[in-house]
């Protein structure tokens, strides 16, 4: 697997990454606890470096699986966890909840990630979304002291404005941002949220890089989801929308036959040739998935092929909200 650096960080991890959300949460399970233990093992040996998680998601079940999982490869991984939801009593947090990004808040919620994750700290500490009741200014300072203490050793944003970026970068370096950005889904590009991490040298982690599996090609108009899938409640997994913009996949499909490549190989790869501090973290929960995926690092994109994705998106109207 090649190797990429997040932007002026140091920080370095495999050019894909794993996101894990959807082994414990957002979706119906497809594996027991153990096998997805095993999963995540075989992702190590493919030579996947990089794994996301989050508190809310279960909540806590995500972190306590991926530490459990990641436990005998501690020094050859990155993990990668977020705060900033409040929390519902014994629930936890939950995204309905509300956000909360006091620096209290994300101190204990340092503290709790650290025994989750079975780690002495924590590689890359994301704040999941801005809250507008914390200036950026305290997040990141309170991250700042964490890393200062040795709990932390990297600071992360996530779905943050380009202004909110520079505020927090001057309190302390943001190491990446994840926000959403895929060939159907390019607002970073146009919000000069994706120049600014350029200009500071912060690497981008893109979630959702297959569209919740949208690009993959295996969805259409007949697809059902179960009522715990997120998709379930998405505007653009409608079957009007699912139908209207198989567009998108047909493109990807025929520039896909050209390279010998599958949609979802295109879709990454069109990411991986953006910038060289681009590390897309699509959701897998099956060997062959992931070994698709991983199959996108080696599929060449010329500037000609990268000229027709353009023209093409550009004759191209997304049918849905992303939420």
């Amino acid at each position: 697997m090649q190797q990429r650096k997040l932007g002026n960080s140091g920080l370095e991890v495999s050019a894909l990454g794993l996101g894990c959300m959807r082994m414990t949460f957002g979706d119906a399970p497809i594996g027991t606890h153990q096998e997805m233990i095993k999963f995540l093992h075989k992702a190590v040996e493919r030579g996947i470096t990089f794994f996301d998680t989050a508190e809310v998601y279960g909540p806590f079940t995500n972190e306590e699986l991926v530490g459990e999982a990641l436990e005998p490869f501690r020094g050859e991984v990155v993990i990668a966890t977020k705060f900033g939801f409040k929390h519902d009593g014994d629930k936890g947090p939950h995204p309905t909840a509300g956000l909360d990004s006091r620096p209290e808040q994300i101190k204990r919620v340092a503290e709790a990630s650290l025994k989750r994750l079975r780690v002495d700290a924590i590689d890359l500490f994301y704040q999941h979304r801005p809250d507008p009741n914390v200036p950026m200014e305290e997040v990141a300072g309170a991250v700042k002291e964490l890393i200062q203490a040795g709990k932390v050793k990297h600071f992360g944003l996530s779905e943050s404005s380009a202004e909110q970026v520079r505020r927090a970068h001057a309190v302390q370096p943001v190491a990446a941002l994840q926000s959403e950005y895929s060939i159907w889904w390019t607002a970073i590009e146009e919000n000069d949220v994706l120049a600014t991490c350029e200009k500071l040298g912060i690497g981008l982690v893109p979630y959702s890089p297959l569209g919740r599996g949208y690009l993959t090609g295996k969805i259409d108009e007949n697809s059902t989801f179960a009522d715990n899938d997120i998709r379930s409640r998405n505007p653009r997994f409608t079957p009007e929308a699912i139908k209207a913009n198989r567009v998108v996949v047909d493109l990807l499909e025929r520039i896909g036959r050209e390279k010998d490549a599958t949609p979802a190989q295109i879709a990454l790869a069109w990411l991986l040739v953006q910038k060289p501090w681009i590390v897309p973290i699509p959701g897998s929960r099956k060997l062959h998935r992931l070994d698709e995926n991983i199959g996108a690092a080696k599929v060449e994109l010329t500037t000609q092929d990268l000229n027709d994705i353009k023209a093409a998106m550009a004759n191209i109207t997304v049918i849905g909200h992303r939420y």
